[in-house]
């Protein structure tokens, strides 16, 4: 079998270590999700490929906004991912690393928990990769309105 980051022929060993940890990362994530995500799966799944001080700055549009810090703060992130969407599928991904930074082009497919829409859309995000984990992730949506919309409670009706 091939392995990825030949085929993506990546050879600077800075980025080697950048694709193995998110591509590592992306894997743990799926499984996360898949044993039931937060409180149900153990974010011990996701520790080992964030550093105890990483950062997340979410757009402040979203309904999970705001700068998550440490495993404590992914851990209520992931929680606030999931009380905003019922699925949340990662399609397609493309990287482009150069040393401790990567970006990462993500389709995704997902369905908004309290309006039941489904929506497509890009994620652009930048992550920071130092000493084999990620320390900064910086995720840009392309429709922050659109999600913000799909995830809002509909309005009481009177």
């Amino acid at each position: 079998m091939t392995d990825p980051l030949d085929a993506c022929g990546i050879t600077d060993p800075l980025a080697v270590d950048a694709a193995a940890v998110l591509t590592g990362m992306y894997a743990a994530e799926a499984e996360y999700l898949a044993a039931g995500g937060p409180g149900e799966a153990s974010f011990d799944l996701l520790a080992p490929f964030f550093a105890p001080d990483v950062v997340l700055h979410q757009a402040a549009a979203l309904p999970y906004c705001g700068t998550w810090r440490g495993h404590a703060g992914m851990e209520r992130f992931f929680l606030a991912m999931s009380r905003a969407w019922e699925s949340f599928d990662m399609e397609e991904q493309e990287f482009l690393v150069t040393g401790e930074t990567t970006v990462v082009l993500t389709q995704v497919r997902a369905r908004a928990r309290a309006s039941g829409r489904e929506l497509a859309f890009p994620i652009l995000q930048t992550l920071k990769v130092k000493d084999g984990q990620i320390a900064e992730v910086r995720p840009f949506y392309w429709d922050t309105a659109a999600i913000a919309a799909a995830c809002a409670l509909p309005a009481e009706r009177v």
